[in-house]
């Protein structure tokens, strides 16, 4: 399989660039799929999604295009050597090696270690040197497949290096596999040279001295097959050459394999070059932290090891804060700028609270399936006051207008009271999970005291959930804020733990008691009152807004702000607020049903894997899993998205002009007891699908036909 990798069908050498680095990935997935290991759309999407994401020009003027994808049936490498270097971002100048690293969504740990090799020999100049020297595609495919397979080889060198690959994790990295070098030229010999030099790259070249300080190292990109290896090698080489002894952990997507416990205990500075959260950032609490994205670790290997060894003697240096807080980066240079973390940080909450309100939810909904409607009068008084052996009777109740008595009893009655007290508890802390995982998201464990109390201030004070956006942001900055102190050693143990939450607590509890509480709660009762006021023309124009922000980004932010909106409105339990849920529910569920119908009713316009995905659509439609329609608008976003709002428009403004309500948050047609009346919402999600799926039909048949002229 791994001799696969590369052959020379893969390999250009010495081509005219067609374009930009966009025109260059497009023609790397024209090779890849001439081969038939890759659907060419959905290859070339995945790609240009990697590149838009973080640009994969490297220093030493070659590119490393790359992403893991359901469009690639069989894992590939592809070369191209241009006659005119392109620009793919670098900030040493563009790239003549394009290289195209190309894996299957589901690929073995095996591909992913053979990938690693590669990226980890593309940090060394002499391997790139031998990719320019070489005259044919058969030279260039057999110096790859020396890197990544060299115990094919059947060499001498080859040996080496896979007895290199057994040497202790202590002497190596963190995953335990060890560097292979790349030949200077493609003979034996110098494949020898190369090989031999690897084995010398994982340790110091000298034993280091007794008070030397020792090195841990994490690397991490989204991706995990290509950056995490390469940062990970630089780092590595820049040890050796200044004679320290560091230790990495890849995490790829090959997995982890952890430092040991020696390992950290004998650590005097940490080191992360990663551009997504780490894993087990706790196990390093108080050693001394350096940070930057994982491309400065390739590009300034040398200068981040001299940075971790300043800090390990210095008793100001930043540290990791024994929360597991994800501590900002140090310089100005490579900062992230704070709307980012803090979307982040609110996704998180939206993401956690999900769960409380679906429980909830949907257990309120059964209640009111087996007591009634009015079982949320009598609910708490049922449920504590009766038993099975004790089933109560129709109950009084104080309605709306006067004195009136359950609709059920018995059985029927109590059950459904008690599955209604249930969901009532759980949707209670909506609004504390919220804002306590928000305060996570922003400051990790010592931010989720003070937010899930702030939360709970801000249902005391009738703020709801802007107030528990409030809370949670200020409670997750203020604790960040304290994760950057250094306090003294004896002090360091009780901050995350006693200080932080305290303090904290008290600070977004008084703001909020003594000067936010009552504006907010005037404003949330403002809005609500606003929203139960509405008819005609604007309850719709309302409708068209959800189902355009449901269909905007899927599953993203925009996504979720609408359905926030809704969820957090199901506790007032008004009817407009049900008639909100419902057009955000029927609205999610327009995309990837309407997907679903086009590649059924057209599946001439789409590849054999989205013919297959438009097959798991209509389960992931029906169940309210907007996401199923992302890998057609990742593929072609601007037939798709447009589309798939017109459709969500359309189903939001008929939901609201039937007046359609759902009690439940989450689970599409598999809720229908919950939706009243049902006929309406079936009848605007089909008219949404309908549209939807007819208008990016036409907008592919339009696109294929102007293709067709062009040819």
């Amino acid at each position: 399989m791994s001799a696969a990798l590369m052959t020379p069908e893969l390999v250009r050498l010495d081509v005219a660039p067609p374009g930009d680095k966009h025109a260059v990935i497009g023609m790397m997935a024209d090779i890849v799929a001439a081969t038939g290991r890759a659907e060419r759309d959905g290859l070339e999407a995945g790609l240009l999604k990697r590149e838009e994401s973080f640009a994969t020009g490297m220093p030493g003027g070659f590119a490393i295009p790359h992403c893991r994808t359901e469009a690639v049936h069989e894992a590939a490498l592809a070369l191209v050597r241009l006659s005119e270097p392109v620009d793919f971002g670098s900030a040493d100048g563009p790239a003549d090696l394009i290289i195209a690293i190309t894996a299957p969504a589901g690929t073995d740990d095996q591909h992913l270690e053979l990938l690693a090799q590669l990226s980890r020999a593309l940090i060394r100049p002499e391997f790139l040197a031998a990719l320019r020297g070489a005259s044919t595609p058969e030279e260039v495919s057999a110096l790859v497949m020396d890197v990544v397979a060299p115990e094919e080889a059947g060499t001498d060198a080859q040996a080496a290096g896979a007895a290199t690959s057994e040497e202790p994790a202590d002497a190596a990295v963190g995953t335990g596999a060890a560097s292979t070098a790349a030949p200077t030229s493609g003979s034996a010999s110098a494949s020898a040279a190369s090989a031999s030099a690897a084995a010398s790259s994982t340790a110091p070249s000298d034993e280091p001295s007794a008070d030397a300080p020792v090195l841990l190292a994490i690397t991490s990109c989204p991706t995990g097959i290509a950056h995490t290896y390469m940062a990970a090698e630089s780092l590595e080489n820049a040890a050796k050459d200044k004679g320290i002894e560091l230790h990495v952990e890849t995490q790829g997507s090959g997995g982890i394999t952890p430092f040991t416990d020696e390992q950290i205990a004998r650590a005097s500075a940490l080191i992360v070059a990663a551009d997504v959260n780490i894993s087990g950032r706790e196990r390093f609490a108080g050693l001394p932290l350096v940070e930057h994205p994982v491309k400065r670790a390739i590009s300034h290997g040398g200068e981040m090891i001299d940075e971790a060894v300043a800090a390990a003697s210095d008793p100001s240096a930043r540290r990791v804060q024994a929360g597991g807080a994800t501590s900002e980066k140090a310089e100005s240079g490579t900062s992230q700028s704070w709307p980012r973390p803090i979307q982040g940080a609110v996704m998180t909450g939206v993401s956690y609270m999900i769960p409380f309100v679906a429980a909830g939810g949907l257990l309120m909904a059964l209640g009111f399936l087996l007591a009634g409607f009015d079982v949320a009068f009598v609910a708490q008084d049922v449920a504590t006051g009766f038993s099975l052996s004790s089933l109560p009777g129709h109950q009084e109740y104080e309605g709306a207008t006067g004195m009136a008595q359950t609709e059920r009893a018995g059985l029927a009655l109590y059950l459904g009271a008690v599955l209604f007290t249930l969901g009532n508890l759980g949707m209670g802390f909506l609004v504390a999970a919220l804002s306590g995982y928000i305060a996570f998201g922003l400051a990790g464990r010592p931010g989720i005291a003070p937010g899930f109390i702030g939360g709970a201030v801000s249902v005391a004070v009738g703020a709801g959930f802007l107030g528990g956006l409030i809370t949670g942001l200020l409670a997750g900055l203020i604790a960040l804020w304290f994760t950057t102190l250094t306090p003294p050693r004896w002090l360091a143990g009780l901050m995350p733990v006693v200080i932080i939450p305290l303090v904290t607590t008290f600070v977004v509890g008084g703001l909020m008691l003594l000067f936010l509480g009552r504006p907010l709660a005037a404003l949330m009762t403002a809005l609500q009152d606003g929203l139960t006021g509405m008819s005609g023309s604007s309850a719709v124009l309302l409708g068209v807004i959800i189902g355009l922000m449901m269909c905007l980004d899927l599953g993203g932010p925009v996504n979720k702000a609408a359905y926030l909106f809704a969820t957090a409105g199901l506790s007032q339990g008004t009817e407009a607020a049900f008639e909100i849920m419902a057009a955000v529910m029927a609205a999610g569920m327009v995309p990837p049903l309407a997907m679903a119908l086009s590649t059924l009713v057209r599946r001439r316009l789409y590849s054999p894997v989205e013919r297959e995905n438009g097959t798991t659509a209509w389960l992931l439609g029906a169940a309210f899993i907007s996401e199923g329609a992302i890998p057609f608008a990742a593929a072609d976003p601007l037939r798709v998205i447009p589309s798939m709002m017109t459709g969500g428009a359309v189903t939001g403004a008929l939901i609201m002009t039937f007046g359609v309500g759902s009690q439940a948050p989450h689970g599409g047609i598999f809720v229908a007891f919950a939706i009243s009346p049902v006929w309406g919402f079936v009848l605007a999600l089909l008219v949404g699908t309908v549209v939807a799926a007819a208008l990016v039909t036409l907008l592919k048949e339009i696109g294929l036909r102007r293709q067709g002229a062009a040819a």
